[in-house]
């Protein structure tokens, strides 16, 4: 199982395939929450994408929009994952399959790769859909799926640090 070396916080990142729509809303909504759980000295998050696309970009508009309406901040700049931070990592929360199996051949520790919605006992598919170009009810979507596995792994954080 991984833990955290005493030197540095917890890093948990949300991963998803260009780093502009559903991991910077999981990165936001998440790390909001571990501010109002007291979790934020301990623990750090951010976020990545596993292609290359948009390197360097603010988040998807749409994606700044749903956050604006859930009441959550936008600062965000898309990076690509690589091996040396995926190293860095003690939880990758991997928006859908594709995105975990890329992560999975990245590193030789399963433990720290997990599905975003298996923390959501209410999820009826393993991934958070794609809403890149969609309708705003799609990234509105996004937003509801992300606070709804947000307990889970909250006390999956909890579990790792002890």
């Amino acid at each position: 199982m991984t833990s955290p070396a005493p030197s540095r916080p917890f890093h948990v990142s949300v991963v998803c395939t260009g780093n502009i729509c559903r991991s910077p809303i999981g990165e936001q909504m998440l790390r909001a929450a571990l501010v109002e759980a007291g979790l934020d000295q301990a623990v750090r998050v951010s976020s990545a994408g596993t292609g290359n696309w948009h390197v360097g970009h603010p988040a998807d508009r749409q994606a700044q929009a749903a956050l604006r309406r859930a009441g959550f901040p936008v600062e965000h700049r898309a990076h690509q994952i690589t091996e040396d931070e995926l190293r860095t990592i003690d939880l990758a929360l991997a928006a859908d399959r594709g995105h975990e199996k890329v992560l999975r051949r990245m590193t030789s520790d399963p433990d720290k790769i997990r599905l975003l919605r298996s923390f959501d006992p209410e999820a009826t598919t393993d991934d958070v859909p794609d809403p890149y170009q969609g309708p705003d009810s799609e990234f509105d979507e996004v937003v509801a799926m992300t606070a709804a596995a947000i307990p889970g792994v909250l006390r999956e954080i909890r579990r790792r640090l002890g």
